[in-house]
């Protein structure tokens, strides 16, 4: 095994880059500088199939401890899913069953794996030890703490405050969360800064089982794509791993000036020097923040999909957003009807998920069909073989003309 790495730039990198509070800060930079392996953990739980760029985050800081020679661990909460994680939520979340969870993180650890080094990181699903576990472990673990030190955080006093219930369920999850840092005997764990109350929790239980209590590395939340909240799918504002590469360009494109910096900061390895260069050219009008954008784009689609793919996404963007040309690739929609209304067009394709969001785009000049803005949501189409309708920037659909009765959704090469 590699010796454990020492040096001090590279230290300070990691406890300060990409990072909101470190608890304890100076006790964790003198185990780093000891030159002891770590046991380093991230945890999540796969409430839904994709990671998204803001887990990159707390990902990288993994990397980076790995890079260093210590051992780093993913770990999956297949369990705790089961459970769901109160933090930041005013109501519960919908149980998950044992079969949605073993979709959503089928393919966590290949997606993690463009980030971490997975052949060499410590993969572990923490239903190793709860699937096991009887009511007398849930006796033990609960008598350590009291209830009121459990409703402290939070999340829970504004649900007391407007009256909103806590299930029990959501009270054990810290318990549970701590004691994963028993089962893992870890000595540092990484979350986002919204995990707080549950890292600190690891902190008190390891305690309580009379452990070293593990120091803590907090990361900032990602501002979504919306530019208002933290990136979330639930709330649609999200790029993932898994977006190809002309979609992630595209939706980084789409992000409000004022978080380009932000995600340079969070997202890229480009030097804090150089981003706070380009960053002051830009303040000054000597750089154009398009420019940046499409270099902080064609950086974020690099790193998961290669430079070719990059400066490809770069072309077809430019094609299509400022040479109004047309993708290289159109999903097609088969139809027999020749004749259709455009709001039933919209909807049936699926560019909208009802008759009135049909509407609103129609009205709100959303909608090209053939390059051509619609704006009577009473027109009825006369659709031909190879029409091709828009909708906003990024979505197209091919019409395919059929004598047969089918109508469905098919990728048009």
């Amino acid at each position: 095994m590699a010796k454990v790495i020492t040096d001090k730039n590279k230290i300070r990198e990691v406890l300060n880059r990409g990072v909101e509070e470190v608890v304890i800060k100076e006790h964790l930079e003198k185990a780093l500088l000891s030159g002891k392996r770590l046991r380093v953990k991230f945890g999540i739980d796969p409430t839904s199939p994709d990671l998204h760029l803001g887990h990159s985050i707390p990902l990288k800081k993994l990397r980076q401890f790995q890079e260093l020679g210590h051992n780093i661990i993913l770990l999956i909460g297949d369990f705790t899913a089961q459970v769901g994680d109160p933090s930041g939520r005013m109501t519960s979340r919908k149980p998950l069953s044992a079969v949605q969870i073993k979709e959503n993180m089928k393919e966590y650890t290949k997606q993690a794996g463009r980030i971490i080094d997975i052949k060499k990181a410590e993969i572990r699903y923490n239903s190793e030890w709860y699937k096991n576990k009887t009511m007398d472990f849930v006796m033990d673990i609960t008598s350590r703490f009291t209830v009121a030190r459990i409703l402290e955080r939070d999340d829970f006093q504004k649900r007391l405050k407007k009256d909103v219930d806590i299930s029990m369920q959501e009270i054990y999850y810290p318990l549970m969360q701590g004691y994963d840092s028993v089962a893992l005997n870890a000595n540092v764990e990484i979350g986002g800064n919204d995990q707080k109350f549950n890292l600190l929790m690891g902190r008190k239980v390891q305690k309580k089982y009379n452990l070293p209590e593990q120091d803590i590395i907090t990361t900032p939340l990602l501002i979504g794509t919306d530019g208002e909240t933290k990136m979330s799918k639930s709330v649609g504002n999200y790029i993932k791993f898994n977006d190809l590469a002309k979609e992630m360009y595209g939706k980084t494109m789409s992000i409000p000036d004022q978080l380009i910096w932000h995600y340079f900061e969070l997202l890229t390895e480009i030097p804090l020097s150089e981003i706070k260069q380009m960053q002051n050219r830009a303040r000054a009008s000597l750089l154009n923040y398009k420019e940046v954008k499409e270099k902080l784009a064609k950086e974020l689609v690099k790193m998961y999909h290669g430079e070719k793919q990059a400066q490809k996404a770069k072309e077809e963007f430019n094609d299509v957003f400022q040479k109004g040309g047309l993708p290289s690739q159109i999903s097609a929609f088969t139809t027999t009807k020749s004749e259709i209304n455009i709001l039933d067009l919209l909807f049936e394709t699926g560019i909208a998920q009802s008759k009135s969001e049909a509407k609103r785009l129609v009205e709100s000049k959303s909608i090209k069909i053939n390059q051509a803005i619609k704006q009577n949501w009473r027109e009825v189409l006369h659709l031909k073989d190879g029409d091709v309708v828009q909708a906003g920037k990024r979505k197209f659909i091919k019409i395919k003309m059929s004598k047969g009765e089918q109508n469905d959704k098919n990728t048009d090469n």
